[in-house]
């Protein structure tokens, strides 16, 4: 018990087989028996040393397409024999043989898992027989030595050429817990893959979050973060230092909100701590972002900038003007990339593309919830006029892009547009009265007119409050939910005040 094995025979069988000469050659060295299968077995007789066929132990072939070779009590019963007088005389009886080490890597799941979409390939690259193998050697680790991963070739290696060929008990343990880990993250990547399938989550996406990395802290300086997920495939990085948790989630944020606007029509939008608060298209970039920093310059500042068309020259010195965290967009000129990567410490991102999440996860009570992404954005001019006054052309313009701004803000939120420009949103407030309120505080603090303006809001109205102070302010259309049972006090309201109501029947919480 606890003693040093010497290693006599081992059983291989990998799919990748470099870096493992090297331990062929020390292994042959110390006189160890090879018994192998198919590739494995003729990359070993390649390097000049003899191989006993597993079916030549077994006296089966491999069967269904390869599905099954080492799976036979005569491969298992060399492995987790213990090493005592009982055991023993079963192999004997059976002429079963003593297997002191396994060196076996599993088929790549995952790598298929990242190359291609087809189910039959992936589910073909689910391994039986590698990972029993593992198992079963780690599992009588007492007595045999188990190497699941290319990563330790080198170090069973010098242990082997350090010890006279010989492995200890410690080292076979730790050897063990490698296996199990290895056995562990394969299963749970196969499980995540069909629980993916099952609700309709593309391999693409289990398999990035299966990739993971460290960011420069969390949503404090305190706390530590790590990223699950591949930023390169949505984005390149320019410049700029390492990625926050915040600044992970506000990328995330923008990036959501420009792809509801069209990339022929230059949009520029600026955020903080996930909220829009400057949104504004317009003929040329440059003056939808001179816009989008109009709606709220205080809150601007050390925000995250993004468009939706290339940055130039002079918009890129436009921004350059202002401390920002981050700024992004699918191209910048020659001249503008340059400018804005003077600085270290800002971060630039060209965005590859604007593909929208399919599904959202948040971890709360110990467990996490999943739900499918508000990809939902009605059109305002197909949607339901409640009113006598109809909205007219700038007003339908003006309530989609409310709409759109609105989706995107925290729950409860309004938000006020004129002329294709965000001038005011409340949001985050317990009441939608007060997100009425301070969106119009807002709109009058930064100058800006609201007769005639837009608004929208993410849930129905339950009182005609909202359209009460709307209509005081001057606010001439409206689109929300609708859904209330008392929906037809706040129309009502605007039919005796000269607005026009739309009503979408779609809600836009976003908690």
């Amino acid at each position: 018990m606890n003693q040093d094995v010497k290693v006599r025979s081992a059983l291989i069988s990998v799919f990748y087989k470099d870096k493992l000469d090297t331990l062929i050659h020390t292994l042959s060295k110390n006189e160890v028996t090879f018994y192998s299968t198919g590739g494995t077995r003729d990359f070993i007789e390649n390097l000049g040393y003899p191989v006993i066929k597993v079916e030549d132990v077994t006296t089966y072939p491999p069967i269904l397409d390869g599905r099954v070779k080492t799976l036979h009590p005569k491969i298992f019963g060399g492995i987790l024999a213990i090493r005592n007088e009982d055991h023993l005389g079963q192999l004997k009886k059976y002429d079963i043989p003593e297997l002191d080490m396994v060196i076996v890597d599993l088929y790549p799941f995952e790598e298929t898992l990242a190359s291609t979409n087809d189910m039959a390939q992936i589910i073909e690259k689910i391994d039986i027989g590698g990972i029993s193998l593992i198992r079963a050697a780690a599992k009588n680790f007492n007595d045999v030595v188990v190497v699941a991963s290319k990563e330790d070739y080198n170090l069973v290696k010098n242990w082997l050429d350090n010890q006279d060929g010989m492995i200890t008990y410690e080292q076979r343990k730790q050897l063990a817990a490698k296996a199990f880990a290895v056995s562990s993250s394969y299963d749970m990547l196969i499980h995540q893959y069909l629980v993916g399938e099952q609700n309709g989550f593309s391999p693409d996406f289990m398999h990035h979050i299966m990739e993971s990395r460290p960011v420069r802290y969390g949503e404090n300086p305190h706390q530590k973060a790590i990223f699950y997920g591949n930023l390169e495939d949505t984005f390149e990085i320019y410049g700029g230092k390492e990625l926050s948790y915040n600044n992970i989630v506000d990328i995330d944020a923008a990036v959501q909100l420009i792809k509801e606007f069209a990339r022929d029509q230059p949009t520029f939008a600026i955020l903080k701590h996930t909220n829009p608060c400057g949104v504004c298209t317009r003929d040329t970039i440059l003056e939808a972002y001179q816009g989008a920093l109009a709606c709220d310059p205080l809150s601007a500042f050390g925000g995250v900038f993004i468009a939706n068309t290339e940055i130039d020259l002079k918009t890129a010195q436009e921004i350059n003007q202002l401390f920002y965290e981050v700024v992004i967009a699918p191209s910048y000129s020659t001249d503008a990339q340059q400018l804005l990567t003077s600085n270290a410490k800002r971060i630039v991102l060209r965005l590859k593309h604007l593909q929208g999440k399919q599904h959202s996860f948040k971890t709360i009570l110990e467990g996490v919830l999943l739900q499918d992404n508000d990809l939902a954005m009605e059109n305002v001019s197909e949607s339901k006029i409640v009113t006598k006054l109809s909205p007219d052309e700038r007003q339908m313009r003006d309530l989609q892009f409310a709409l759109k701004c609105v989706k995107h803000l925290k729950s409860n939120t309004i938000t006020l547009v004129k002329n294709s420009q965000l001038i005011g949103m409340g949001c985050g407030q317990t009441s939608r009265v007060d997100a009425c309120r301070q969106a119009i505080e807002k709109a009058n603090h930064f100058g800006f007119s609201l007769t005639g303006a837009a608004m929208a809001s993410d849930a129905f109205f339950p009182f005609p409050d909202c359209v009460e102070i709307a209509s005081e302010a001057g606010i001439t259309s409206v689109v929300q939910p609708g859904g209330s049972i008392k929906d037809q006090l706040s129309i009502d309201f605007c039919d005796e005040n000269n607005m026009s109501m739309v009503i979408t029947g779609v809600r836009h919480f976003k908690h």
